[in-house]
């Protein structure tokens, strides 16, 4: 394993952004999906399995990354209404590493367990859901959707109770590989406080490090900050229009589940289209149609919007 991967840049960050928390410690570990190709672009290809499993159910530190896992804060706008309760309630930051493309990507998690974040939540990941994680990401890479990667998913023995499928059922705790997890709704919660510094350090810390080729982060922030918003814009874009190409229906475009990068992640109650239907929904408590294939890119251009709405401080 090569420790120069490492490159834990939200430490750059004070713990406005984040919480400190430990991971959930589970009665068995039996690992059920290891994406070796996406272990390979962070030089992580060359762990075992007693090794993997150490560090991706286990959550043993990476060396020379992140020691204590992060559980990033933010708010959001569900099914249209705002929602200041929210942030990583099943889930943390666990390492970053640089991958071959130069790029810092997250490795974060899934059903890890419970954080200041969860309310009345258990933590937990059911071992189907993890499983429609694979599904969905790997469909879409295939299609060419810009999308998250599933890089683990470890069973944990545990049985939870879920109110909307047959219960019990069997849990699991998954690992993403994402281009960052720095959503939408982190600049909000950071408006919401009334916080312009805050939403200003956010900004330039992603304009640095995910945004390098395309802005210059120590430029004035009046100048910075619409640069940075046609960029979150273009990308965001890009992706809903691939949605709509792949026939993808996300299901929840809150716009906590909004990546600033613009990469697709978060995947819950997805669905593809049997045949072309703007109307077909795929989650079924979205009553209204708001998240409908049709509407996505107007749901898309709608998250943005309430992204410009952090950067009014700055003209």
């Amino acid at each position: 394993m090569n420790e120069g991967r490492a490159a834990p840049i939200h430490l750059h960050l004070d713990d406005r952004f984040y919480r400190r928390v430990e991971a959930a410690e589970f009665p068995k570990h039996t690992l059920r999906w290891r994406n070796d190709r996406a272990a390979a672009s962070v030089g992580l290809d060359g762990l075992d399995d007693s090794a993997w499993v150490d560090h991706f159910g286990k959550f043993t530190p990476l060396a020379g990354n992140i020691e204590t896992p992060l559980a990033l804060c933010y708010h959001g706008h569900q099914f249209g209404h705002y929602n200041p309760d929210l942030g990583d309630g099943r889930g943390f930051l666990f390492a970053q590493l640089r991958a071959d493309d130069g790029r810092i990507l997250d490795l974060g998690t899934k059903g890890s367990g419970q954080t200041p974040f969860s309310r009345t939540a258990d933590g937990r990941l059911t071992l189907k859901g993890a499983v429609r994680e694979i599904l969905a990401t790997e469909l879409l890479e295939a299609l060419g959707v810009n999308t998250s990667k599933t890089f683990s998913v470890i069973e944990t023995g545990e049985a939870l109770d879920r109110h909307d499928e047959p219960s019990p059922t069997r849990a699991a705790v998954l690992v993403r590989l994402s281009h960052g997890h720095i959503r939408i709704g982190s600049f909000q919660r950071l408006r919401y406080l009334d916080d312009a510094e805050g939403v200003e350090t956010l900004l330039r810390h992603a304009a640095r490090h995910h945004f390098a080729d395309d802005l210059d982060a120590e430029a004035a922030i009046a100048d910075l900050a619409p640069r940075f918003l046609a960029q979150v814009a273009a990308r965001i874009a890009d992706t809903a229009g691939s949605w709509l190409a792949a026939g993808f229906v996300h299901g929840v475009l809150n716009t906590d589940n909004f990546n600033i990068t613009g990469e697709s992640f978060d995947y819950g109650p997805w669905r593809f289209l049997a045949n072309f239907d703007p109307q077909f929904v795929a989650a079924y408590f979205d009553h209204a149609g708001r998240y409908a294939y049709g509407r996505q890119a107007e749901a898309s251009l709608w998250a943005v919007c309430r992204f410009a709405d952090c950067l009014t401080p700055f003209g």
